[in-house]
């Protein structure tokens, strides 16, 4: 892993020839559906403007990215064709391939790109991703000058994946238009990946077929992507067991994997999710009370057993998270509280704060709001309600199906305390900064700092660590980042997320396994055995 992030951080002017990762398996077939089944079904596909699977997932086949990773951590062509770094990584040059087109015949061009990564930076939840560009040139239709302000450890990661996509300037551009309403953010998209839109009920059914003009040669494979939303974890697993679906991605819930991994057709892996680096946590409301007591919050991390949810309620499955960064990274939490089991000083905590127990044992209510159909969301729940009564907490737990109820709730700050699995997305600058940076408090924006967490000195911090080039200095800063965080207890750190790739193997070829970015990368080189 140091090597591979080693490799990101030095890429300066890397050339390579080939548009696709190589895979082993089998020999390509041009022609039939893949049908895929996901708990959730988004409301459009305008990567630009918002994180989260739902949106990314098809995303990425309707829209290119500049770059691929493969699972080495090392980027590889894919819209771009080389991106030359210069002035001590102050500049990116991207250069396209040339014969890119979009869905309605349009060529890609370069400014494209630079109307996509200033909606990026304008819109996105991950402020931190393209902040510092301060200007893109466009010297000719495919070539893109990214001018940083300083340099950018993570930018090549930002233009791979659902991260970076472009979308068409003449489709979703023009004076006086809101991003966040166009009406080709869902029906009507207009990209230039693999696939184009045929069908779209928001929150029920995606029908893909595959783009003929693609550019690269012979791709995609598949003729149609059917994806369907199952709700419900058993349906879910029939499904799969039935031959009714032929792939399923970021399955976590341990009841469906242990019965799916003894299903004779059934194949499945952990792979792929290396640079999601996605934890299970329990952020609070710090603007309420008692929630901007750091003894209220801390007494609330203590109360509950992290090695009973890793081991009761995942099944082993996950790993022990104690801070903002991924155990499986090389800027992993060390020598922070892991807030093990303490009831006696979650107590003296409560007391400390003012909060003493009234007749029936009960120091305050709040309410814990979560998506029910996230996996393990509830078990972990109604397990928190539990252990927070034996502190004199009473919890009510509010539920629901609804991620974009959830999502405008949690976004505009309308709640206590909520269960999430948020990601790391590579390189923490892009996916860590945004949940505790005081400057993205951006009420009706998800995935963003919504605990509102303010510290000056953390603030500064990120600033200095998002432009180190040293690694070793990176890993210090964070170190110190961490302490930080982790003291102040704006979350209770729980569990990671362990996400799996599910396919039917005897009809699946190429399943999009071999990058860091798993399912969230164009599936063109995925096919159905004939």
């Amino acid at each position: 892993m140091h090597s591979a992030f080693k490799g990101i951080l030095t890429a300066c002017a890397l050339l390579l020839g080939s548009t696709s990762i190589a895979t082993a398996e089998g020999s390509p077939q041009r022609g039939g559906t893949l049908n895929y089944i996901n708990q959730l079904i988004g409301g459009h596909f305008n990567t630009s403007i918002a994180s989260g699977t739902p949106t990314g997932l098809p995303g990425v086949q309707l829209h290119c990215a500049l770059l691929r990773f493969d699972n080495d951590w090392q980027p590889q062509p894919y819209l771009a064709q080389s991106w030359p770094t210069s002035d001590h990584g102050k500049t990116a040059t991207p250069n396209l391939a040339q014969t890119a087109k979009l869905h309605d015949g349009m060529p890609v061009t370069s400014e494209d790109v630079a109307f996509s990564i200033e909606t990026i930076k304008a819109n996105h939840p991950f402020k931190t991703m393209y902040g510092v560009v301060e200007s893109i040139a466009t010297p000719d239709a495919h070539t893109a000058v990214l001018n940083l302000s300083k340099p950018h450890p993570a930018i090549l990661l930002a233009m791979s994946s659902q991260l970076g996509s472009v979308i068409p300037k003449h489709v979703y551009g023009g004076e006086d238009v809101d991003i966040r309403k166009h009406p080709n953010n869902g029906q009507g998209t207009v990209g230039c990946g693999p696939f184009k839109l045929t069908e779209f009920k928001a929150g029920d059914f995606i029908i893909m077929d595959r783009f003929d003009d693609y550019f690269i040669e012979g791709r995609p494979y598949l003729d149609r992507i059917v994806y369907r939303r199952i709700a419900e974890s058993t349906s879910r697993v029939i499904a799969m067991e039935e031959g009714q679906a032929d792939m399923y991605a970021w399955a976590s819930d341990p009841i469906e994997l242990n019965r799916l991994k003894r299903t004779d057709s059934i194949a499945m892996t952990s792979d792929g999710y290396e640079a999601v680096g996605a934890l299970q946590w329990l952020a609070f409301n710090m603007e309420r009370e008692p929630f901007n007591d750091v003894r209220v919050r801390q007494a609330i991390a203590y109360a509950i057993d992290k090695e009973f949810i890793l081991n009761a309620i995942m099944g082993g499955f996950a790993q022990r998270s104690s801070g903002p960064i991924h155990p499986g990274s090389i800027f992993a939490p060390e020598g922070v509280n892991p807030y093990n089991l303490d009831l006696d000083k979650a107590n003296a905590l409560l007391d400390e704060a003012g909060l003493l127990p009234n007749d029936d044992g009960i120091r305050f209510s709040a309410e814990l709001d979560i998506i029910v159909n996230r996996g393990t969301f509830k078990r972990i729940a109604e397990y928190a309600k539990t252990q927070l009564r034996e502190v004199g907490i009473d919890v009510t737990i509010s539920v629901t199906s609804d991620i974009r109820a959830w999502i405008k709730k949690v976004s505009n700050h309308d709640f206590d305390m909520t269960i999430d699995s948020v990601f790391n997305w590579g390189d923490p600058v892009i996916g860590v900064h945004r949940t505790y940076l005081s400057t993205n408090i951006r009420p009706g924006v998800p995935w963003h700092n919504t605990q509102q967490y303010k510290n000056e000195k953390l603030d500064a911090l990120m600033e200095q660590a998002s432009s180190e080039t040293s690694l070793a200095k990176r890993k210090s800063l964070y170190k110190e980042i961490q302490q930080i965080i982790v003291d102040e207890a704006p979350i209770a750190y729980m569990v990671t997320s362990p996400f799996h790739t599910i396919w039917n193997k005897d009809r699946v070829g190429n399943p999009p396994i071999d990058s860091i970015w798993g399912t969230q990368v164009p599936w063109d080189n995925v096919y159905i055995k004939q």
